[in-house]
């Protein structure tokens, strides 16, 4: 089998690059960076010539690329997608009913969304970690003391974000609205409720000071680019850096990020750190590793819980509705429910070592026998043996 692979920076390209090529495949790379994931005549034409010059059973990208599935669909090749974030805008495009696509995504309400609309190759597949990867760099790793926190968290804190640039824009009522749009999901675990609550009334208001752009083949609508490019966003970043102020009050707390952190005047910031040889580093060392799943994904896991467990790291993370169909509760993870429970629950592990240490291993042995990206690609593929 041949495949080819289109790269970009997703972080989990090389792990199922490396998988492709450890299960005997032939992979190639194509790199370019692109106008628009929508159109790109030049991507287009090195594309198409490629695909004519060597047969290829698939080419693969993680997430989607409306530009790949339309030169794949004129030549007649297959196109393997497989998401890592959620909800994709891109995918909301006509380029998804194609024939030629083979579409994975890890959240299933969104999944569930596609197959109702009649996207005829679309499949459920949750995301995965390398195991084996990650033991093997631990296992030699000699710094590793560097790493070692009380409590850390990984990730953006979002400051960046649209809803900050043009909320004083907006009219005193409907910026009243939004906040309290927005603290109602705070309150909300494991559901989003954030589009519902964007009414055609409001709607219709909100594009008066927020303007929608999209190709012509796009069917995304300003509720869903609304909700979650400016509203999922700020959410993020208040309940980051509410939950992350309100544990340094009582535990130290270590963030990595590129992020500004000047707000963040109790917590210890320690830059940013490389996916592939520090990241696993800081989830194993940390006694408690946090993760705030950002509410744009609506019932997935996350690529970062995946890696906490992959590292041996104990999580302790908000609830997302698929989280029951792979893990145990207090047994291979521990979920909080805002910023009193996050407290708690911090204070009880901290001070309970050898549970804390016990529900790491069982986190960490869950993934490596049964969540690897050996098993996820071997899923994928027998999906496309069938579909021939």
């Amino acid at each position: 089998m041949r495949i080819l692979i289109y790269k970009w920076k997703a972080y989990n390209y090389r792990d199922i690059y490396e998988t492709f090529l450890s299960m005997g495949y032939t992979v190639d790379v194509i790199e370019q960076q692109l106008k628009s994931y929508d159109e790109d005549a030049a991507f287009e034409e090195r594309l198409t010539g490629q695909l004519k010059q060597t047969k290829y059973d698939f080419v693969f990208t993680v997430n989607y690329f409306a530009v790949i599935s339309k030169v794949c669909e004129r030549c007649r090749v297959k196109y393997v997608s497989w998401s890592c974030d959620n909800p994709l805008i891109s995918m909301y495009h006509k380029s998804v009913f194609f024939d030629c696509n083979y579409i994975f995504l890890f959240d299933k309400q969104n999944f569930l969304e596609f197959k109702a609309m009649g996207v005829p190759h679309v499949y459920y597949l949750p995301l995965a970690v390398d195991t084996d990867r990650m033991d093997a760099l631990l296992a030699e790793a000699e710094d590793l003391n560097l790493y070692r926190n009380e409590v850390a968290f990984v990730g953006s804190l979002y400051e960046r974000n649209t809803y900050d640039k043009i909320k004083n824009t907006l009219p005193e009522y409907l910026k009243g609205y939004l906040d309290a749009t927005m603290q109602a999901q705070m309150s909300v675990s494991g559901a989003n409720i954030i589009e519902e609550m964007l009414t055609p009334d409001i709607l219709e208001e909100i594009a008066e000071y927020f303007s929608l752009e999209k190709s012509e083949d796009s069917f995304s609508s300003l509720g869903l680019i609304f909700s979650t490019t400016v509203l999922g966003f700020k959410i993020a970043a208040m309940q980051r850096k509410k939950g992350l102020l309100e544990l340094s009050k009582h535990v130290p707390v270590t963030i990595y990020t590129n992020s500004n952190t000047a707000d963040l005047l109790r917590v210890t910031y320690r830059g940013s750190v490389d996916y592939w040889t520090q990241m696993p580093k800081v989830f194993h060392m940390s006694k408690i590793n946090l993760n705030f799943t950002i509410p744009n994904i609506y019932t997935g896991l996350p690529l970062r819980m995946w890696d906490i467990l992959g590292a041996g790291g104990f999580l302790m993370t908000n609830y997302q509705a698929e989280l029951p169909d792979f893990f145990t509760e207090n047994k291979d993870f521990v979920c909080f429910d805002g910023e009193k429970d996050l407290v708690e629950k911090t204070l009880y592990y901290l001070s309970h070592e050898k549970e804390r240490q016990a529900i790491a291993r069982s986190g960490h042995e869950k993934v490596k026998t049964l969540h690897t990206y050996r098993i996820r690609i071997k899923e994928m593929l027998d999906i496309l043996e069938k579909s021939k």
